[in-house]
């Protein structure tokens, strides 16, 4: 699925098939268990995760995905471009075309990027986050030859010193608009996003002038439940459980003129426990009350 692919426009049945899961909400499901569960389910898109599906064998996974019926909307993840040591610097930028790579096999055109975040004993956030647009610089155009985008994603502020020194969507576009909206775009998850009262306007400012939808590669969505139950990289709520407002996000999303994908990614052993069909048909139904 891409901008402006099937499941287009703001109605109720359009916005329901453009359901798409991610691969971590059903870990307990397996690549092939993933890929006939979803055709089961009648969900046409699956995001992935590149330990998976190296393990199963990227091009065996692109093939299985394909003859479901199913399209990958994302892989996840590459990324971590904040060290300051340079042969750190330098592995790290091999291991992104290395993801870019499988990015095409899989036929996905989203591989998303956690930025990663400060270096040891560092307190330099502004330095941190020029190493990402350094390292985007030399990564962009590798990706824009394979006909796949980068999608920075913000994560929420309690990730910044470990994780990812993009903490909000004016962070990320800040850094993606120093380069053309087909190389790099930005991830709007509602997981990392409710809490800001400026996203909205982020969100139009991704739409880019007219509604293009320009900048927004990926749209995910989980809840926010209190209190986390597994700490905050574990503790996402499925959807409708939380604070969020769902609709609200997908509501100004496509204002913006982003018609792809809708993945739900949702991290959470409560889940990871229960029968993956089960989960799966709840994710459909929540999907239709609270999103839709």
């Amino acid at each position: 699925m891409s901008d402006g692919g099937p499941g287009d426009g703001d109605g109720g049945d359009g916005v329901l098939s453009r359901l798409s899961l991610n691969q971590e909400t059903v870990r307990q499901w397996s690549l092939p268990e993933l890929a006939d569960g979803c055709a089961r389910a009648g969900v046409r898109g699956v995001g992935l995760w590149r330990a998976p599906v190296r393990d199963y064998g990227v091009a065996a996974a692109a093939r299985l995905v394909r003859d479901a019926g199913l399209e990958v909307t994302s892989l996840c993840r590459g990324g971590f471009f904040t060290a300051e040591d340079p042969g750190e610097r330098a592995a790290a930028l091999e291991d992104n075309r290395a993801a870019i790579d499988e990015a095409a096999v899989l036929g996905t055109g989203t591989l998303v990027l956690v930025s990663g975040g400060l270096p040891p004993g560092s307190r330099d956030l502004s330095g941190a986050r020029e190493r990402i647009a350094d390292a985007l610089a030399q990564l962009a155009p590798y990706a824009a030859g394979r006909g796949v985008r980068l999608a920075l994603e913000p994560l929420h502020p309690m990730y910044a010193a470990d994780r990812c020194v993009v903490s909000t969507l004016a962070q990320a576009l800040d850094l993606a608009e120093r380069f053309p909206a087909g190389q790099v775009g930005v991830v709007v998850d509602t997981y990392h996003l409710w809490w800001d009262d400026t996203v909205g306007a982020g969100i139009a400012r991704a739409g880019g002038a007219g509604g293009a939808g320009s900048r927004i590669a990926a749209f995910q969505l989980a809840d926010w439940v209190t209190p986390l139950p597994e700490g905050v990289l574990l503790g996402r709520g499925q959807l409708g459980d939380g604070s969020v407002d769902l609709r609200w996000f997908r509501e100004r999303v496509d204002a913006a003129g982003y018609r792809g994908p809708i993945e739900v990614e949702i991290f959470s052993p409560a889940l990871w426990a229960r029968d993956g069909a089960e989960v799966l048909a709840e994710i459909v139904e929540r999907f239709a009350t609270h999103v839709r």
